[in-house]
């Protein structure tokens, strides 16, 4: 069993949406299930919750093919190839529409009560379930999110078959499933606990988010976006920078679209609530990530990597405050091979998650940060590379190794232990000596 019930999946697929704290979220729960699942991840993204009640809407004459979906309002999204396919008249949508009406409504006052739903115009929605088989209710209802407005659709689950979660990249903007077994025949058998939800439970979720939602003023900090000049190259970047930072850690990654990585964030978003800024930022142009020679030159992403940093320190904003380094794949490689190559640009720490610590050839032993090389246990070629660099560092180390996890550290956890990790290796060694490392902000 993965999972210990829905709060337990809930707690974890949490973890792994931290990234989208601060951004305007709303969480969405599927009833019944769902709801449970969707109510840990709201607290812990500090986001409203809500249900998000659906309809699927039947060929009359083959109820299971559905020719549409509804959801509340006024919201009807009809598959207009279905409907031609299917010579479905006016008269027989209609007749469906209001058949289904009927019973989404009351299933929604049974639900919610007399609370309106949580506007969903403008934001990015979470719609959270307690697995997937074939995602045909998850289809519908990331479907009618986005006809209530939600600017943008992130679809999250604990488990889920491969085909069904594959079919649902098409539906949201972001799909998020903690675990795809290749052997799935039902949800339940991935949880020790899989009793049915009762609607009093859901209804006591919801109250208590919603008065907890009312009492929380607590706001994350939001990120600046920006682009730094990288040597004459402009790159865009997001930066925050907390009150009283620590330090900063600048994000290394191989490819163009590092700042969007979700396990970039994810890791950053812990770094942020352990009290230390970040920067996310692209080391590679849009037209360059698609050669896969720039991919690999590390010597290139060196040279970004430390214009960007020489950019940073002529900010005022991040002067004074200790830089670090966090790089993943080929960018762990070029953040040894810029700590190595600039003196002038001293760099605190180093932290390498599921890197390339080998392609920074002999610039390896002229590194002096303290170097922190993380790496899941089932890496095997991978973890044997980062062995071989580990013992031609000069400079303090560690590697740290994640049983289980594989090279992106999709394993339940996984990426939590990463991102712990990393917070400890980094307020360890951005504390003055002789000091300890400052507790993170409540």
């Amino acid at each position: 069993m993965l999972f210990v019930d829905r709060a337990d999946a809930g707690r974890h697929l949490a973890q792994r949406l931290r990234h989208l704290r601060g951004a305007d979220v709303v969480v969405l729960g599927l009833p019944r299930g769902g709801v449970p699942v969707a109510f840990e991840v709201a607290v812990e993204l500090h986001a409203p919750l809500d249900v998000i009640v659906v309809r699927k809407l039947g060929v009359p004459f083959q109820p299971e093919y559905g020719f549409g979906a509804i959801g509340e309002g006024t919201t009807r999204i009809i598959d207009d190839h279905v409907r031609r396919q299917t010579g479905l008249t006016e008269q027989e949508i209609a007749a469906v529409e209001a058949r289904e009406r009927a019973r989404l409504d009351r299933r929604v006052r049974q639900l919610r009560g007399d609370r309106p739903p949580v506007p969903l115009a403008g934001r990015t929605v979470i719609v959270v379930d307690d697995g997937i088989a074939t995602g045909s209710t998850a289809r519908a209802a990331c479907t009618v999110a986005r006809a209530r407005g939600a600017s943008r659709v992130v679809l999250a689950v604990p488990v889920g078959s491969v085909a069904g979660v594959a079919s649902l990249r098409r539906d949201a903007d972001e799909v998020v499933c903690l675990h795809t077994p290749a052997r799935f025949f039902a949800i339940g058998e991935w949880y020790s606990d899989f009793s049915q939800v009762t609607d009093e439970e859901v209804t006591i979720l919801l109250e208590k988010a919603a008065v907890s939602s009312a009492s929380s003023g607590r706001a994350d900090p939001d990120p600046a976006e920006i682009a730094a000049d990288a040597g004459g190259v402009r790159l865009p970047g997001s930066l925050i920078i907390p009150d009283q930072a620590a330090g900063l850690v600048i994000f290394a990654h191989g490819s163009g679209s590092s700042r969007h990585s979700p396990r970039n964030q994810f890791v950053a978003a812990a770094l942020n609530r352990a009290g230390l800024g970040t920067l996310l930022a692209d080391l590679l142009t849009a037209d360059e990530e698609l050669a896969r020679a720039y991919v690999f030159n590390i010597a290139l992403l060196a040279a970004r990597l430390a214009g960007i940093t020489r950019w940073l320190r002529g900010q005022p904003a991040a002067a004074a405050i200790p830089v670090g380094y966090f790089g993943a794949s080929t960018g762990a490689a070029a953040a040894l091979w810029a700590a190595a190559a600039n003196p002038r640009l001293p760099v605190t720490a180093i932290v390498s998650r599921g890197g390339r610590p080998d392609l920074a050839g002999r610039q390896l032993a002229l590194v002096q940060a303290p170097t922190l090389l993380i790496v899941g246990g089932a890496d095997e070629v991978v973890l044997d590379l980062n062995r071989q660099a580990q013992a031609r560092l000069n400079c303090e180390n560690r590697l740290a190794v994640i049983p289980g996890a594989t090279h992106l550290f999709e394993e339940p956890g996984a990426l939590e232990q990463v991102a712990d990790l990393a917070a400890d290796w980094f307020t360890g060694h951005f504390a003055p000596p002789g000091t300890t490392a400052p507790a993170p902000p409540a």
